[in-house]
């Protein structure tokens, strides 16, 4: 989206440049229009103080997350501080579906965790995320959506079990790649 802003916003300048009506048809209109009411919706924040270091040269907080299979299998990852446990599955190759892509539509990101003492240091799940637990196969008391796990100090050593289905009400069976 914000490279199709870009785009309006310098056709729009070289146009004032010649002269030109900067807008020169309806559908840029509603282009332009669409785009805004996206900014408007969406916070965006860019670092431009002198003291703030570049990202590269700090190292990035993480925490080990361990993955278990249907099959039993563990994986060990480091996952970054602020990351969904569906991002980082899908970054270490773990086969957590995550159909919506964390946008709280489906339940196939569906963990178990596997200690009740890390369960407890998660947030309450809200009710979208109650509503599609309530969908998910083999739920548990300690089930959560991987998409709304999310690193965090507190969280290091979690262990999170995936259920050996998932319900997929769009395609079942269909289990698509990572992104």
């Amino acid at each position: 989206m914000l490279s199709r802003i870009s785009r309006l916003g310098v056709q729009a300048v070289n146009r004032a440049k010649l002269g030109q009506n900067s807008v020169t048809s309806r559908n840029q209109k509603e282009a332009i229009r669409s785009c805004l009411n996206y900014v408007g919706n969406h916070s965006f924040c860019s670092a431009t103080d002198a003291n703030v270091s570049d990202k590269s040269e700090q190292p990035e907080a993480k925490i080990s997350v361990t993955f278990i299979d249907k099959d039993g299998d563990e994986k060990l990852i480091n996952v970054p501080i602020g990351m969904s446990m569906l991002e980082a599955a899908h970054e270490n190759d773990i086969e957590l579906e995550g159909a919506c892509e964390g946008s709280l539509a489906c339940s196939t990101c569906h963990v178990i965790v596997t200690d009740v003492d890390y369960y407890n240091k998660l947030e309450d799940p809200e009710d979208e995320e109650n509503d599609m637990l309530d969908l998910a196969f083999g739920l548990t008391e300690t089930s959560r959506l991987g998409c709304q796990v999310i690193a965090s100090p507190e969280l290091d050593g979690i262990r999170l079990a995936l259920p050996a289905a998932t319900r997929n009400f769009a395609v079942d069976g269909h289990v698509p790649k990572p992104h």
